[in-house]
């Protein structure tokens, strides 16, 4: 029987190549998404995946949304939290609204979607934990005090619960991302881009979506289950820890 993959934010970006990526590769995929209706229901036109709305910084909302999901598909073996938002500004401008909505939406809610998933996990002895975090989280980024803070805190996460999970059969990892071929990049001006941003990075390009995905279904195989608590970093060389 396949196995069921839940992404969050899994219907644009980064998180839509994780999606369908892990479908080619055999699993029985769920994607999560927030807010944009007509993003979500073109995605499933396209790829047949089912979409389920709800919102990742609230805890109720993920306990109500998991056992939707579990009801329809079966079990979660493979968790990917991959959503994320950004509210950038200097930190001395920064409002209380804007750091807490980072905080809770990229790093919150790791432990409202892990929590209620985690206890299955351990009674079937198996699990696939996959956070996608950040270069930023790595390195820090000008403007993204609240984002970097939240993805460096993604990165603790993981490596303490790969600790309390080993024995468990649970693997948990982090991908950091450097700059990825998406939309929040094209929207970067050109001469931005190609004079400040490209410079930076030693493979000469932006990475593509499909290269993190491929990271993922990597991770989440049967056969990974001897790498947890990792950190991969899939930046070009931008930033090498």
């Amino acid at each position: 029987m396949a196995r069921v993959a839940l992404v969050t934010g899994g219907t644009r970006g980064i998180g839509a190549a994780i999606s369908k990526a892990l479908k080619a590769a055999g699993y029985k995929v769920a994607a999560n998404y927030g807010g944009n209706d007509a993003a979500a229901e073109k995605f499933k036109g396209e790829t047949g995946i089912p979409v389920y709305k709800w919102d990742v910084s609230s805890f109720e909302a993920c306990s109500e949304g998991i056992k939707k999901v579990e009801a329809e598909l079966g079990p979660i073996d493979v968790l990917i939290n991959n959503a994320g938002i950004t509210r950038d500004t200097a930190f001395h401008k920064m409002s209380l609204e804007q750091w807490s909505a980072v905080i809770n939406t990229n790093l919150g809610s790791l432990f409202n979607m892990t929590r209620p998933i985690i206890e299955g996990m351990r009674a079937r002895k198996f699990g696939r934990i996959i956070n996608i975090s950040s270069i930023n989280g790595q390195k820090g980024q000008f403007g993204q005090v609240n984002y970097s803070a939240a993805k460096a805190g993604d990165i603790g996460f993981t490596k303490a619960l790969a600790l309390e999970t080993a024995k468990a059969g649970i693997t948990v990892n982090v991908i950091c991302p450097g700059y990825i071929n998406t939309e929040m990049v094209q929207a970067v001006p050109k001469d931005v881009l190609e004079k400040s941003i490209l410079p930076l990075i030693p493979v000469g390009r932006l990475g593509e979506p499909e290269e993190i995905a491929r990271t993922v279904v990597f991770l989440a195989a049967d056969e990974a289950g001897a790498i947890t608590g990792s950190t991969l970093s899939v930046n070009g060389g931008q930033y090498m820890a």
